[in-house]
Protein backbone atom coordinates (compact mmCIF):
# COMPACT_ATOMS: atom_id res chain seq x y z
CA UNK A 1 0.00 0.00 0.00
CA UNK A 2 0.96 3.40 -0.70
CA UNK A 3 2.03 5.54 2.26
CA UNK A 4 0.10 8.89 2.76
CA UNK A 5 1.19 12.07 2.40
CA UNK A 6 1.84 14.10 5.29
CA UNK A 7 1.69 17.99 5.76
CA UNK A 8 5.93 17.76 6.79
CA UNK A 9 6.39 15.54 3.45
CA UNK A 10 4.85 17.77 1.20
CA UNK A 11 7.39 20.16 1.93
CA UNK A 12 8.36 22.49 -2.20
CA UNK A 13 11.64 20.73 -2.41
CA UNK A 14 10.34 16.87 -1.94
CA UNK A 15 10.33 15.48 -5.68
CA UNK A 16 10.14 12.06 -3.74
CA UNK A 17 6.05 12.85 -3.23
CA UNK A 18 4.51 14.94 -6.11
CA UNK A 19 5.67 16.89 -8.72
CA UNK A 20 3.26 19.48 -11.53
CA UNK A 21 2.63 18.89 -14.72
CA UNK A 22 1.18 22.05 -16.81
CA UNK A 23 -1.51 22.35 -19.39
CA UNK A 24 -1.84 25.88 -21.97
CA UNK A 25 -4.90 27.32 -22.37
CA UNK A 26 -4.27 28.75 -25.79
CA UNK A 27 -5.40 32.09 -27.50
CA UNK A 28 -6.75 30.89 -30.61
CA UNK A 29 -7.90 34.35 -31.90
CA UNK A 30 -3.73 35.63 -31.60
CA UNK A 31 -2.81 32.04 -31.71
CA UNK A 32 -0.87 32.21 -27.99
CA UNK A 33 -0.38 30.94 -24.90
CA UNK A 34 -2.82 32.44 -22.77
CA UNK A 35 -1.48 30.07 -19.49
CA UNK A 36 -0.65 27.25 -18.36
CA UNK A 37 -2.92 25.43 -15.71
CA UNK A 38 -0.58 23.75 -12.55
CA UNK A 39 -1.72 19.96 -12.33
CA UNK A 40 -0.77 17.96 -9.42
CA UNK A 41 0.99 14.52 -10.38
CA UNK A 42 3.00 11.62 -8.78
CA UNK A 43 6.73 11.05 -9.44
CA UNK A 44 5.71 8.06 -11.36
CA UNK A 45 2.65 9.78 -13.17
CA UNK A 46 -0.52 9.65 -10.90
CA UNK A 47 -3.40 11.73 -11.71
CA UNK A 48 -4.43 14.16 -9.47
CA UNK A 49 -7.14 11.87 -7.61
CA UNK A 50 -4.84 9.53 -7.05
CA UNK A 51 -2.47 11.25 -5.39
CA UNK A 52 -5.17 13.69 -3.58
CA UNK A 53 -6.89 10.51 -1.83
CA UNK A 54 -3.13 9.92 -0.24
CA UNK A 55 -3.37 13.07 1.66
CA UNK A 56 -5.40 13.49 4.93
CA UNK A 57 -8.05 16.08 5.51
CA UNK A 58 -5.82 17.55 8.39
CA UNK A 59 -3.10 17.89 5.84
CA UNK A 60 -5.02 18.98 2.81
CA UNK A 61 -4.47 23.45 2.98
CA UNK A 62 -0.65 22.54 3.30
CA UNK A 63 -0.40 20.16 1.00
CA UNK A 64 -1.90 22.72 -1.35
CA UNK A 65 0.28 25.21 -0.39
CA UNK A 66 3.30 23.41 -1.26
CA UNK A 67 1.83 22.29 -4.85
CA UNK A 68 1.49 25.88 -5.84
CA UNK A 69 4.71 26.59 -4.45
CA UNK A 70 6.55 23.95 -6.43
CA UNK A 71 4.20 25.27 -9.53
CA UNK A 72 5.96 28.38 -8.95
CA UNK A 73 9.07 26.91 -8.81
CA UNK A 74 8.86 25.02 -11.89
CA UNK A 75 6.98 27.54 -13.98
CA UNK A 76 10.51 29.62 -12.93
CA UNK A 77 12.85 27.03 -13.70
CA UNK A 78 10.93 26.45 -17.53
CA UNK A 79 11.40 30.03 -18.31
CA UNK A 80 7.43 30.05 -18.68
CA UNK A 81 6.26 33.48 -19.69
CA UNK A 82 2.53 32.65 -19.97
CA UNK A 83 0.57 33.31 -17.18
CA UNK A 84 0.58 30.46 -14.09
CA UNK A 85 -2.95 28.90 -13.25
CA UNK A 86 -2.86 27.60 -9.67
CA UNK A 87 -6.06 25.95 -8.25
CA UNK A 88 -7.62 26.88 -4.82
CA UNK A 89 -10.49 25.60 -3.04
CA UNK A 90 -12.69 28.25 -1.97
CA UNK A 91 -12.68 27.25 1.34
CA UNK A 92 -9.27 27.70 1.67
CA UNK A 93 -9.42 31.72 0.75
CA UNK A 94 -12.77 32.76 2.37
CA UNK A 95 -11.55 35.14 4.93
CA UNK A 96 -8.00 34.09 4.90
CA UNK A 97 -5.02 35.79 2.71
CA UNK A 98 -2.25 32.74 3.42
CA UNK A 99 -2.57 31.00 -0.17
CA UNK A 100 -2.14 34.66 -1.67
CA UNK A 101 0.70 35.52 0.92
CA UNK A 102 2.79 32.29 0.30
CA UNK A 103 2.68 32.19 -3.68
CA UNK A 104 3.72 35.90 -3.74
CA UNK A 105 6.31 34.83 -1.58
CA UNK A 106 7.50 32.12 -3.66
CA UNK A 107 6.88 34.34 -7.02
CA UNK A 108 9.15 36.90 -5.57
CA UNK A 109 12.04 34.11 -4.27
CA UNK A 110 11.70 32.92 -7.84
CA UNK A 111 11.63 35.99 -9.82
CA UNK A 112 8.54 35.08 -11.16
CA UNK A 113 6.14 38.24 -12.07
CA UNK A 114 3.18 38.30 -9.45
CA UNK A 115 1.26 39.47 -12.49
CA UNK A 116 1.35 36.24 -14.26
CA UNK A 117 0.16 34.62 -11.29
CA UNK A 118 -3.76 33.12 -12.32
CA UNK A 119 -6.01 32.14 -9.48
CA UNK A 120 -8.51 29.16 -10.05
CA UNK A 121 -11.30 29.30 -7.60
CA UNK A 122 -12.81 25.41 -8.02
CA UNK A 123 -16.47 24.57 -7.72
CA UNK A 124 -15.75 20.81 -6.58
CA UNK A 125 -16.38 22.30 -2.46
CA UNK A 126 -19.86 24.30 -1.40
CA UNK A 127 -18.67 28.05 -0.30
CA UNK A 128 -18.92 28.21 3.48
CA UNK A 129 -18.29 31.73 3.66
CA UNK A 130 -19.06 33.05 0.16
CA UNK A 131 -18.73 37.55 1.09
CA UNK A 132 -15.59 36.08 3.12
CA UNK A 133 -14.16 34.59 -0.44
CA UNK A 134 -15.04 37.35 -2.58
CA UNK A 135 -13.48 40.13 0.14
CA UNK A 136 -10.55 38.14 -0.15
CA UNK A 137 -9.86 38.31 -3.58
CA UNK A 138 -10.68 41.89 -3.92
CA UNK A 139 -8.80 42.88 -1.68
CA UNK A 140 -5.32 40.74 -2.98
CA UNK A 141 -6.50 41.90 -6.69
CA UNK A 142 -4.77 45.16 -6.09
CA UNK A 143 -1.56 42.83 -6.91
CA UNK A 144 -2.48 42.55 -9.97
CA UNK A 145 -2.74 38.77 -10.73
CA UNK A 146 -5.56 37.17 -13.16
CA UNK A 147 -8.48 35.49 -11.27
CA UNK A 148 -10.85 32.91 -12.50
CA UNK A 149 -13.61 30.71 -11.32
CA UNK A 150 -13.39 27.35 -12.68
CA UNK A 151 -15.42 23.94 -13.42
CA UNK A 152 -18.09 26.65 -14.25
CA UNK A 153 -21.37 25.03 -14.68
CA UNK A 154 -20.12 21.54 -12.82
CA UNK A 155 -21.39 21.58 -9.18
CA UNK A 156 -22.69 23.94 -6.47
CA UNK A 157 -23.71 27.40 -6.95
CA UNK A 158 -21.53 28.77 -9.76
CA UNK A 159 -24.12 31.93 -10.56
CA UNK A 160 -24.44 32.52 -6.47
CA UNK A 161 -20.35 32.58 -6.69
CA UNK A 162 -20.38 34.91 -10.26
CA UNK A 163 -23.15 37.14 -8.52
CA UNK A 164 -20.65 37.72 -5.25
CA UNK A 165 -17.56 38.19 -7.49
CA UNK A 166 -16.52 39.01 -10.56
CA UNK A 167 -13.63 37.67 -11.82
CA UNK A 168 -11.24 38.10 -15.01
CA UNK A 169 -12.07 34.59 -16.32
CA UNK A 170 -14.47 31.89 -16.42
CA UNK A 171 -14.19 28.51 -17.14
CA UNK A 172 -16.82 26.37 -18.68
CA UNK A 173 -16.76 22.68 -17.49
CA UNK A 174 -16.12 20.03 -19.51
CA UNK A 175 -19.58 18.73 -19.59
CA UNK A 176 -21.10 21.54 -21.28
CA UNK A 177 -18.46 21.61 -23.97
CA UNK A 178 -18.31 18.00 -24.52
CA UNK A 179 -20.17 17.12 -27.84
CA UNK A 180 -21.79 20.57 -27.72
CA UNK A 181 -21.74 20.64 -31.53
CA UNK A 182 -24.34 18.07 -31.41
CA UNK A 183 -26.87 19.57 -28.57
CA UNK A 184 -28.57 22.88 -29.16
CA UNK A 185 -29.72 22.42 -25.52
CA UNK A 186 -25.57 22.97 -24.20
CA UNK A 187 -25.58 25.84 -27.17
CA UNK A 188 -28.21 27.77 -25.39
CA UNK A 189 -26.54 27.54 -22.09
CA UNK A 190 -23.17 28.45 -23.37
CA UNK A 191 -24.61 31.31 -25.05
CA UNK A 192 -26.01 32.72 -22.30
CA UNK A 193 -22.99 32.47 -20.22
CA UNK A 194 -20.36 34.16 -23.15
CA UNK A 195 -23.36 37.04 -23.05
CA UNK A 196 -23.46 37.26 -19.30
CA UNK A 197 -19.28 37.28 -19.16
CA UNK A 198 -19.05 39.66 -22.16
CA UNK A 199 -21.42 42.19 -20.14
CA UNK A 200 -19.28 41.96 -17.04
CA UNK A 201 -16.20 41.96 -19.17
CA UNK A 202 -15.35 38.56 -18.50
CA UNK A 203 -13.23 36.23 -20.69
CA UNK A 204 -14.68 32.56 -21.19
CA UNK A 205 -12.48 29.42 -21.53
CA UNK A 206 -13.82 25.98 -22.66
CA UNK A 207 -12.10 23.50 -20.98
CA UNK A 208 -11.70 19.55 -21.79
CA UNK A 209 -12.42 20.34 -25.76
CA UNK A 210 -11.27 17.02 -27.88
CA UNK A 211 -12.69 17.64 -31.23
CA UNK A 212 -12.13 20.23 -33.67
CA UNK A 213 -16.10 20.62 -34.00
CA UNK A 214 -16.83 21.38 -30.66
CA UNK A 215 -14.17 23.96 -31.07
CA UNK A 216 -16.31 25.25 -34.41
CA UNK A 217 -19.30 25.51 -32.39
CA UNK A 218 -17.69 27.40 -29.53
CA UNK A 219 -16.07 29.90 -31.32
CA UNK A 220 -19.54 30.89 -33.44
CA UNK A 221 -20.47 31.14 -29.71
CA UNK A 222 -17.65 33.96 -28.81
CA UNK A 223 -15.18 32.14 -27.06
CA UNK A 224 -11.34 32.17 -28.18
CA UNK A 225 -9.84 30.70 -25.09
CA UNK A 226 -9.77 26.76 -25.32
CA UNK A 227 -7.70 24.01 -23.16
CA UNK A 228 -8.16 20.21 -24.06
CA UNK A 229 -6.20 17.36 -25.13
CA UNK A 230 -7.35 18.94 -28.32
CA UNK A 231 -4.50 21.41 -28.30
CA UNK A 232 -2.10 19.75 -26.11
CA UNK A 233 -1.88 16.97 -23.06
CA UNK A 234 -0.33 18.12 -19.53
CA UNK A 235 3.41 17.03 -19.08
CA UNK A 236 4.92 16.76 -15.77
CA UNK A 237 7.68 19.32 -15.09
CA UNK A 238 7.63 20.77 -18.93
CA UNK A 239 5.65 22.60 -21.16
CA UNK A 240 4.24 20.92 -24.20
CA UNK A 241 4.30 22.11 -27.58
CA UNK A 242 0.53 23.12 -28.90
CA UNK A 243 -1.17 22.03 -31.81
CA UNK A 244 -2.09 25.29 -33.71
CA UNK A 245 -4.01 23.64 -36.79
CA UNK A 246 -5.48 21.05 -34.71
CA UNK A 247 -8.86 23.06 -35.08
Amino acid sequence: MTAPIRADAASPGDDSVFTMAFQPIVDLARREIFAHEALVRGVAGEGASEVLARVGPQDRFAFHEASRVKAIELAAALGMESRLSLNVMPNDVAGQEACFRTAMAAAARCNFPVQRLMFEITEGERVDDLPGLAATFRIFKRYGFTSAIDDFGAAYAGFELLAAFQPDVVKIDMSLVRDIHTDPVRIVIVKGLVATCDELQIRVIAEGVEAAEEVHALRALGVDLFQGFLFAEPAIAALPVVAWDAA
